[in-house]
């Protein structure tokens, strides 16, 4: 009788012996799962925000680009599209080896390339920043091997057509009548890029081709 319960009681003091380190490696399993568990959210959230500056930087885009056509449209007129005008950001080549994104370095890494366009020099125009804290910057380039006056050989191009309405058109038919060209007019392209830099270290490129 001694016997079986002195058995007794080493069995039981064995499993209560068992079951404090069994607790402590399942307390160290949940920690480790609830720390994995925040850094998934804290990822997904940085995921989120980054994706949500770099939308708002690439709308904010669409400014530079509003502006480098109005910029284009008011200077048209008066001839001076031949010529690079750099204080204005434009330039009357395509410039094909300049890189656009800033980012190309010398094969020695001393700093940007002679073809690497500084987008914090004097030859963008910068419209300062926006309500979401956004820095636009616009450059424009003739799409042209060379300055000087539009040639269709060398320079892309687009062929325009006025309409002129039928001279015997009158009165409430004249929308219905026949249309004739009259004219014709070649008008060049121009590639806008617009560099927006946002919170975060964002930055976005935006470009269009325009025909004035």
């Amino acid at each position: 009788m001694n016997h079986s319960k002195q058995a007794g009681a080493v069995r039981q003091a064995w499993q209560q012996g068992v079951i404090l380190p069994i607790t402590l490696i399942v307390l160290v399993a949940m920690t480790l799962a609830g720390i994995a568990l925040l850094r998934s959210v804290d990822t997904s959230a940085v995921i989120a925000g980054n994706l949500a500056f770099k939308q708002s930087a690439t709308a904010s885009g669409d400014a530079g680009v509003e502006a480098a056509i109005a910029w284009l449209i008011q200077t048209a007129p008066s001839g001076s599209l031949d010529q690079d005008v750099p204080g204005s950001g434009y330039y009357a080549t395509r410039q094909d080896a300049l890189d656009l994104t800033g980012n190309k370095r010398d094969p020695e890494g001393a700093g940007a390339a002679e073809d690497d366009l500084n987008w914090d020099g004097a030859g963008v125009v910068k419209l300062g920043g926006d309500a979401a804290g956004n820095e636009v910057a616009y450059v424009i380039h003739r799409m042209c091997d060379s300055a000087g006056p539009l040639d269709a050989r060398t320079c892309s191009t687009q062929q325009t057509f006025r309409k002129g309405q039928d001279e015997g058109a009158q009165g409430a038919m004249e929308g219905y009548r026949p249309q004739k060209f009259d004219s014709a007019a070649t008008r060049a392209f121009y590639r806008i890029t617009a560099r927006v830099s946002g919170p975060r270290n964002t930055t976005s490129y935006v470009q269009a081709v325009v025909s004035i």
